[in-house]
């Protein structure tokens, strides 16, 4: 393997955003683009749902759903070919919601890497049970014997 190739087998680690952790890692198509060529935000917005809800389906341990987008930024265009990585941290935990940062990055251009900041976005999600109601997101601690 070529000094280039094994550069490109193996790319120098993308830093974490501090407190975040790498919940998912995509690359858009063209199917999920624009007439401008550039992606589509509701397909990025979709990805980002889906980042978002790693952390707080761990947390609950069940199901979950988003009840609210509090925020979200689109600092830069996304490209096909672009290796999108989705980092979330949570910002807060209710009795029955949880709030999640999600920041997205973009790793371009193989021939000269490049890191760009895409998206930030903050969404709330609530534990539910099996008939979709809300129910606490952390069980009730066991009684003291």
């Amino acid at each position: 393997m070529t000094d280039n190739a094994a550069a490109l087998a193996h790319p120098p680690p993308m830093p974490e955003p501090p407190g975040h952790h790498l919940v998912l890692r995509v690359m858009p198509m063209p199917a999920d683009s624009n007439a401008n060529g550039d992606i589509f935000g509701g397909w990025i917005m979709a990805q980002v749902d889906i980042a978002g809800a790693v952390l707080p389906a761990r947390l609950a341990r069940g199901r979950i759903a988003t009840v609210a987008v509090n925020q979200f930024i689109f600092k830069n265009p996304v490209s096909v070919g672009d290796l999108l990585s989705f980092y979330a941290r949570i910002e807060r935990i209710g009795r029955t919601s949880v709030t999640v940062n999600v920041e997205v990055y973009a790793e371009r251009n193989p021939g000269a890497p490049e890191v760009v900041k895409v998206t930030e976005a903050s969404l709330t999600y609530v534990a539910i049970d099996a008939q979709g109601q809300p129910r606490p997101v952390l069980p009730a601690p066991a009684p003291a014997p």
